[in-house]
């Protein structure tokens, strides 16, 4: 295995189209408890990620519901308009601000 490929914790707010694919080729079904890697950050923070990896960088995308729904939800038309690596193209699902503590 490769492991001298670049280690890249992203958050929703850094998801960009290009990561966004990748997560719904790798998951088309969504992910569950069995794909979730738990790790501690630097500031020894419990941190809860999905990976994917490309020719040079392992990505670590933090689980969210809001990620669990975009993921549902993508339809790679949406994205047409953005550059491949826009972190703005990717905003969180309207309906979510009351939901989020649900999955708690």
């Amino acid at each position: 295995m490769k492991d001298n490929l670049k280690r890249v914790i992203v958050d929703f707010k850094k998801l960009t189209p290009e990561i966004l694919a990748l997560l719904v080729e790798k998951y088309p079904y969504g992910y569950d408890d069995d794909h979730i890697i738990s790790f501690r950050n630097a500031k020894n923070e419990l941190i809860e990620a999905v990976e994917v990896v490309t020719d040079d960088t392992k990505y670590l995308v933090k689980v969210s519901t809001k990620l669990a729904v975009t993921m549902e939800n993508y339809d790679e038309d949406d994205y047409e308009d953005y550059e491949a690596d826009d972190p703005e193209a990717v905003q969180p699902p309207e309906d979510l601000e009351e939901e989020s503590n649900e999955e708690e």
